[in-house]
């Protein structure tokens, strides 16, 4: 269930406070990354405590423990709501802060172009000096010729051109 700000304020003490508004989106941004991990282990601090006191309260509820103060406590509802808001601060904090780890794990553009312009280089330096144009080190390549074959028989070619002309012969003496 979610816990209204008015019932945040009255349940955390003010510098508990200041440490939950920093965990909202807008605030988030700006810590640097040291700020980030201080405000973590402090919210983890408090949210250990605030554990730690609603767990004696269940157990002075119970009978189970001597009481703290002069009389067992009676209710810890507040004391389990105040884990619960800072749990969920914690939650916020961790998600930036794995945010921020996904977003510094994707290599820029500038950082692959060296990596690559690295392994070339490391990889030329392993081959021997190539010339620039085409040798018979190792023999000439056949180049394949691009004409098609043709299959027709050239006496053919020529039997078909004289039918033709003999008939048109014909057909203009014809006229």
């Amino acid at each position: 269930m979610a816990i209204s700000k008015t019932e945040e304020a009255r349940l955390l003490a003010q510098d508990e406070r200041d440490f939950v508004a920093i965990t909202r989106a807008g605030a988030l941004k700006g810590l640097s990354d040291r700020e980030l991990s201080d405000v973590i282990s402090l919210v983890r601090e408090r949210r250990k405590r605030a554990r730690d006191i609603a767990s004696r309260q269940r157990r002075e509820m119970r009978g189970k423990a001597q009481p703290a103060g002069t009389k067992p406590a009676a209710r810890n509802d507040g004391t389990t709501r105040k884990a619960e808001v800072l749990s969920s601060a914690l939650k916020r904090l961790n998600n930036e802060r794995a945010r921020r780890a996904a977003a510094a794990a994707v290599p820029t553009q500038v950082q692959l172009a060296r990596k690559a312009l690295r392994k070339k280089r490391a990889s030329e330096a392993l081959l021997p000096k190539a010339p620039k144009y085409r040798t018979a080190g190792k023999g000439m390549r056949n180049i394949e010729n691009e004409k098609t074959r043709d299959l027709t028989h050239p006496m053919e070619v020529g039997r078909v051109n004289k039918f033709v002309a003999v008939a048109q012969a014909k057909r203009d003496a014809r006229d």
